[in-house]
């Protein structure tokens, strides 16, 4: 299995509880994350290793990733598992799939990647390099397989984690935060580049809210590797107090939120789960962002507002993602009209239904079918 990132990490977690359910003597490896070795799995490289997004940034770390992959290729080809699973990642993981395949190893990749909004041509590479496809989204088996490609509809796995109704006292009693309390989460994201780009941008817009709403309080999740970081990041911005930098805990974060403040990616879809109001804000280098925005195939970027297929909620990109414009976002959030909180957390609620299947158990089916086969 890899896992690249964060939210890989989760979603691998995850899908090893239920691999481990129906085959308990299982035997998984190869780059993962803390969740992924808590259920016993072999990390032969650490998930950040491969934590870089945008076209400028992996250049800068192409020989590193490549040489991991060539080093990983080598040796599952020498061991021949009986499947190899990708977990997102599809600029790692669908070259080295493509290269198992080609060798008879049998291919799983866990998440399409999101042809439906951009880069559509990766449908062929898709066709060369997997065996089957788990899709979290409805709506991208009947994509899929008008291209020849088998996958089935698992479900989202968080939406099976995360409460249908979450506690927000009892998130708020473990963060030593009051009821009456106003909170804002801020989640700059779980990458390197994201906090480059981001988390300056969020301090900055936080320093701005709280001039308008001095008792207001801020938490911000912080993977382990980033946590000293954001702190030095958050103490330049003068946001010493007022502001809990947590270790991890994004969902306990989101959970005891009122509004958040957070990077587009698969926090924003944890947000709706959680039904937070939310403004999605993303900067990246310049290069990158021109090269994507020609490849870009909808109006959205959130996972929530192209789920909705609607503006949900606000997202402000690139130049737009400015200090002023992502305060006056949240504080417009703060101060809205209780009517309208309520109508995006009973669109999230809609959403959240939707993608609330048995994840770990119509994975497991699908893969012993692909393994029978």
């Amino acid at each position: 299995m890899v896992a690249g990132e964060t939210s890989g990490d989760l979603l691998a977690g995850l899908l090893l509880d239920g691999l481990r359910k129906r085959w308990p003597q299982v035997q998984a490896g190869g780059i993962g994350g803390p969740n992924m070795a808590e259920r016993g799995f072999e990390a032969w490289w650490p998930s950040e290793a491969l934590a870089v997004r945008g076209y400028v940034e992996v250049l800068r770390h192409y020989r590193g990733i490549l040489r991991i992959r060539n080093q990983l290729k080598a040796r599952l080809l020498l061991e021949r598992p009986q499947m190899f699973i990708g977990i997102d990642a599809p600029d790692f993981n669908l070259d080295l799939e493509a290269a198992l395949k080609a060798q008879g190893i049998k291919t799983v990749h866990f998440i399409c990647p999101s042809i439906w909004a951009w880069r559509a041509d990766r449908v062929q590479k898709l066709q060369r390099s997997v065996d089957h496809v788990l899709c979290i989204f409805p709506f991208e088996p009947a994509l899929l397989e008008s291209h020849g490609i088998a996958a089935t509809y698992v479900g989202h796995p968080l939406a099976s984690v995360i409460p249908l109704q979450p506690d927000r006292q009892a998130a708020r009693l473990k963060l030593g935060l009051s009821p009456d309390d106003k909170v804002v989460a801020l989640l700059p994201g779980s990458r390197q580049s994201e906090v480059q780009y981001l988390a300056s941008r969020f301090f900055e817009a936080a320093a701005l809210i709280r001039k308008a709403q001095p008792a207001i309080k801020f938490i911000v999740p912080a993977v382990p590797a980033l946590k000293a970081r954001l702190e030095q990041m958050a103490l330049a911005s003068g946001l010493g107090d007022g502001l809990q930098i947590l270790p991890s805990q994004s969902h306990t974060a989101l959970a005891a939120c009122d509004v958040t403040l957070i990077a587009s990616g698969t926090a924003t879809l944890e947000a709706a789960l959680y039904k937070r109001p939310m403004v999605i804000a993303y900067n990246m280098n310049w290069m990158s962002w021109h090269i994507m925005r020609r490849k870009q195939l909808q109006p959205w970027v959130g996972l929530p507002n192209i789920l909705c297929r609607d503006f949900v909620v606000p997202e402000l990109l690139q130049d737009a993602a400015t200090p002023r414009a992502l305060a006056d976002a949240v504080l417009q959030w703060l101060q809205a009209a209780p009517e309208k909180i309520a109508a995006v957390q009973q669109r999230f609620t809609t959403l959240h239904t939707e993608l609330r299947r048995d994840t770990a158990t119509l994975a497991t089916d699908a893969i012993q079918k692909i393994l029978q086969a």
